[in-house]
Formats: structure tokens, sequence, C-alpha cells
């Protein structure tokens, strides 16, 4: 039982290396994606804000 073990960590280290891959991916696909602040516009305001506006 005792080779088993370094297979099992061997595939833990496999994984790891999968997960942060991935997470780089997600990390620069919500980078590339991201709008400046700057590029943004105002919200148009809810009905019930403009009410008393009549």
């Amino acid at each position: 039982m005792g080779d088993a073990e370094p297979v099992d960590d061997r595939g833990e280290q496999v994984q790891a290396a999968e997960r942060e891959a991935a997470r780089q991916r997600i990390l620069a696909q919500a980078e590339a994606e991201r709008i400046p602040v700057e590029e943004t516009t105002r919200a148009v305001p809810d009905r019930r804000w403009r009410r008393g506006q009549r």
C-alpha cells in the first residue's frame, strides 16, 4: 500500500495544477471582459424615484 501514496500525491499535484490553470484562464477572461469605470454610464433612475417629478 505504500507504493500507492506517491501515485495519489502525483494525482493531487496534477489536479492542483489543472485547477490553477483554470483559475488563471478565468481571471484572464474576466480581465479581458472588464469595462473600465470611465466607460460605464450612469444607470437610468428607477420609476419610483421619478414619481415626484411629474
